[in-house]
């Protein structure tokens, strides 16, 4: 938008731990999406929808598969989540297991993703790095991020993020380098994960109302 000079431009805009720059305190996640060919990722990971289900014949990166690799990454806190949950039931808390519930209802509610896409952002995130390298395009042309300098810039990570490495979101604003300093702002939330910075207690407490205020500030 901004090379086209549009006079659509949002006026602030806020990233919520994104790899942004995953060169930067690589996670297992990283890692792994190094460690093979992309052969290995289409051969393994892609699926065809069956028959008898929306979408039959289509490529995808199923949801259960996503959702197994999530699970394994910090197994063990998941099974305690659940003793504690029938504990919860034992003692009759019924707040704290109706808690548990909504936080599982939304967890594991994952959906399959095209495997287009999926196959894409493995090449162009995470094995060439095509955003902060400067070699990322959009329709065949060559995106250039430092033409942005009219949109206010707000990145955030959480603390024990393990997925989205501590710097790989702030990186945005090394790369958004024609936004002046005063409208960057950096936020970092203590004791949440990936999942708590988009999601749960602080973030409808702390991140929601600063997002909120940062867009306020802009309007």
């Amino acid at each position: 938008m901004a090379q086209d000079n549009a006079s659509y431009q949002p006026k602030s805009m806020s990233l919520l731990g994104g790899p942004i720059d995953t060169r930067i305190s690589p996670t297992d996640v990283n890692n792994y999406a190094v460690s093979k060919e992309l052969e290995w990722f289409e051969n393994n990971v892609i699926c065809t929808v069956p028959d008898n289900f929306a979408g039959a014949g289509q490529k995808v990166y199923p949801g259960f598969i996503q959702l197994s690799g999530f699970l394994s990454m910090n197994l063990e806190s998941h099974i305690d989540k659940h003793f504690s949950f029938f504990g919860d039931l034992v003692k009759g808390d019924g707040e704290n297991s109706q808690n548990h519930r909504q936080f599982y209802n939304e967890y594991l509610a994952v959906m399959d993703m095209p495997a287009q896409y999926y196959l894409e952002t493995i090449t162009r995130v995470f094995i060439e790095h095509q955003l902060p390298r400067g070699l990322i395009t959009y329709r065949g042309k060559l995106v250039d991020s430092s033409v942005v300098t009219n949109v206010a810039l707000m990145t955030i990570e959480g603390e024990n993020d393990d997925i989205t490495g501590a710097g790989q979101t702030e990186a945005a604003q090394q790369i958004l380098s024609g936004i002046p300093s005063e409208h960057k702002q950096h936020y970092i939330q203590p004791d949440v994960g990936h999942y708590g910075v988009f999601n749960g207690k602080r973030f409808r407490q702390k991140i929601g109302p600063k997002i909120k205020q940062f867009i306020a500030k802009y309007n």
